[in-house]
């Protein structure tokens, strides 16, 4: 793209965008894409639409980061959200105003350490990637900023229980939105070992699990990111300077389990936000697993084989639609204890999602570590089905996709570049030289990989041959055809 000289337009800045002065009432852990397209984007319309009035100060959780680059616009920065809903193309975009403070607690810990004693702050989120919320033993001293982010945090729940001598009322509400399961449950724990590892008192340790509120959450939304190649026209259109801006998908999800008390510090409910209290996240982490991670993981070696790259255009292609519906409708949704609406209204929304136009995810991206994500996404919904007595012939068809895909070809007799732990290519080479399917396939079911016996079943195996056997011979476009005709 040609480069524009943008440098007569004014930086976005406080001075240039009219701000509201709001107390601060949240520390975030994270300045990264997603916290900012997320969670900030969220507060912002709770703000705009009146139903708080509260401010966030972002804590840069490394060494690294952008808390300096964000300095610059005084904490403003564009959100722009894109892509399909209800059928229509969506564009639309926001400035972020609710950034008030940023703090670099590893050369400012002092700074950091203020919001200790502040009666102001209720809430603290959290994305500091998965390897965040881990025990670092590590003692922690008000004279050093500690490395990990639960030494952090624990070092200003311990300064702040000091100053307000353990009133139970400051007491905080911990919404962790890392991409682990139980998220909010894991951190309390580690916050609990790292508090006896410093030897704080009974008392401390009590007012912790007593009187702030530990939440697992669950969070969905695609963001690309920075818009590199768009940023020049997009700052003409907007007229300001913005290097902070940031783009992510129309579609969002926040399902957050724990106390009610979050509920009325942030009423989503009336924000029309997809953000849920609910008394259990399993059956929407379920949904979400099943659904949209299975069903991108089911749809690879199809459409690789037809010769498709990416999701859109596989998911536009009538058999591949078709395909990955009966899929959701005939196998995830008899799996999953949610009520039928809500069920076809997520999947809807996720094959939009795949549809949409300003998203280009890679097929080849989603196969990395195929047979990990089969275990973890599909055998669930495999060893449901069983359960109940429907057999799982989506599923069957897909695995015989991938042993076909592991063989290192595409459907035309290129190489396909496999990206998977060592031991798998090792174990594929092996059988696939061997030319012999009944065995391949034997020993691939029956692998200890999958902890469970649910496909060393005959007519596991039996299936997934049948099916290998005819991509091998016929193609990927006479298998699908002939699923059809037995459906």
């Amino acid at each position: 793209m040609q480069h524009i000289n943008n440098q007569s337009i004014p930086k976005l800045s406080r001075a240039l965008y009219q701000t509201l002065d709001r107390p601060i009432g949240i520390l975030q852990f994270g300045e990264g894409n997603f916290l900012r397209t997320f969670v900030d984007n969220f507060i912002q319309i709770l703000n705009n639409k009146k139903l708080i009035e509260m401010n966030i100060a972002v804590v840069q959780p490394m060494p690294f980061g952008r808390i300096e680059a964000m300095a610059e616009q005084d904490g403003l920065y564009t959100v722009f959200l894109e892509g399909l809903q209800d059928g229509k193309v969506i564009r639309e975009h926001q400035v972020i105003d609710v950034v008030k403070d940023l703090i670099n607690p590893y050369s400012n810990l002092e700074h950091y350490l203020t919001y200790a004693s502040s009666r102001d702050l209720k809430i603290i989120f959290s994305n500091t990637t998965e390897a965040g919320i881990v025990l670092e033993k590590e003692i922690l001293s008000e004279l050093k900023t500690p490395h990990s982010f639960p030494g952090k945090l624990l070092l200003l729940l311990k300064k702040r229980y000091d100053v307000f001598q353990g009133d139970p009322t400051t007491g905080l509400d911990i919404v962790p939105c890392e991409l682990i399961d139980q998220n909010g449950t894991i951190l309390k724990e580690v916050l609990n070992e790292l508090s006896k590892f410093n030897g704080y008192d009974a008392m401390f340790i009590k007012w912790l699990n007593m009187h702030n509120r530990f939440y697992n959450t669950l969070v969905d939304r695609i963001v690309p990111g920075y818009p590199k190649e768009e940023a020049n026209h997009l700052e003409l259109e907007l007229g300001y300077q913005d290097h902070s801006m940031v783009k992510g998908e129309i579609f969002h999800l926040w399902v957050i389990e724990g106390p009610e008390q979050l509920k009325s510090l942030l009423p989503f409910e009336k924000s029309g936000l997809h953000v849920y209290y609910v008394p259990s996240i399993k059956p929407y982490k379920e949904r979400k697993v099943k659904i949209l991670n299975g069903s991108h993981t089911l749809m690879v070696p199809i459409a690789t084989f037809l010769g498709f790259e990416a999701v859109r255009e596989s998911i536009l292609d009538e058999r591949i639609n078709k395909f990955v519906r009966g899929f959701i409708d005939l196998e995830v949704v008899p799996t999953i204890d949610l009520p039928k609406d809500e069920m076809k209204q997520f999947a809807e929304s996720v094959l939009e999602r795949y549809a949409n136009p300003f998203v280009h995810h890679l097929l080849s991206s989603i196969a990395l570590n195929s047979m990990s994500k089969f275990k973890s996404r599909i055998l669930p919904t495999i060893k449901d089905l069983v359960q109940q007595g429907i057999f799982p012939r989506h599923a069957l068809f897909s695995l015989a996709a991938w042993i076909l895909y592991y063989r290192g070809l595409d459907g035309e007799g290129q190489t396909l570049k496999l990206q998977d732990d060592e031991k798998f290519l090792v174990l594929f080479k092996d059988l696939w030289s061997k030319n012999d399917l009944r065995n391949l396939v034997t020993v691939v079911l029956c692998d200890q990989h999958w902890e469970s016996d649910v496909l060393k079943r005959y007519e596991m195996i039996e299936t997934v041959i049948f099916w290998l056997d005819i991509m091998l011979n016929e193609g990927m476009s006479k298998a699908l055809d002939q699923f059809f005709l037995g459906v």
